[in-house]
This record gives structure tokens, sequence and C-alpha cells, in this order.
């Protein structure tokens, strides 16, 4: 099993900027695939960014950008730079991770999943 844990949501105004993290555990060596999604109340889950092997990346037109992310291997964890961002990035914000090497934000093609962490941004 592999378990993922986010961390550095928060509260920022229109303009501001976040770094989210996400460690993940377990067994992880496999794991090549991360992925960044949110959720908005009311609202389907949203692919936000994905990382394959360290280097090859993507993110939705909505946050290209604003929005990076990133890897690194020694502390297994993935992150997502948030900059310049606006009251519509206002979600809850999962971390995902999958063993197939794809570069998709299909949240259907992901099989581990974190717990989230609130972004809230205000105008």
């Amino acid at each position: 099993e592999v378990q993922l844990v986010e961390s550095g949501g928060g509260s920022v105004q229109a303009g501001g900027s976040l770094r989210l993290s996400c460690v993940a555990s377990g067994f992880t060596s496999n794991i090549d695939n991360f992925a960044w999604f949110r959720q908005a109340p009311g609202k389907e889950r949203e692919g936000v960014a994905v990382i394959v092997d360290y280097l090859t990346t993507t993110v939705a037109d909505s946050v290209k950008g604003r929005f990076t992310i990133g890897r690194d291997s020694a502390k297994n964890a993935v992150y997502l730079q948030m900059n310049s961002l606006k009251p519509d990035d206002s979600a809850m914000y999962y971390c995902a991770a999958d063993p197939s090497v794809t570069l998709t934000l299909q949240a259907t093609r992901y099989k581990y999943w974190g717990q989230g962490t609130q972004v809230t941004v205000s105008s």
C-alpha cells in the first residue's frame, strides 16, 4: 500500500502564493506517476497537474503559467507551487499516485489518494 499526506494549504489573498506538499510512504518504489487534483463544493474533481519520471509534466489550461509541479526524490515528495492565485482556485487539493506510467489528469486512473488540503483564496 501507498500512503499520501498533503500539507501546505491555507488562506491567502488573490495574487498570493502557496506551496503544497505531498509526502508518499509505504511501497512507493514502483510509483512514477503523481498528480494534483482539486475539488470545489458542488463541482467535479478537476485534474491540476501531473508529473511522471521526475521530469515530464503537464498542467491544466486553467492553471498554466501559474502552477508548477515538481518532485523531490530524496524526500519522496511531490510539490505544487501555486502563484498568482485567484478566488476560483479555492478548493480541496488532493495528491494522487499510480504505478502506471501515464501522463493523465483523469481521476479514475489513479489508485492512491491523500486526504486533501484546503486552499482558500479571497478577493
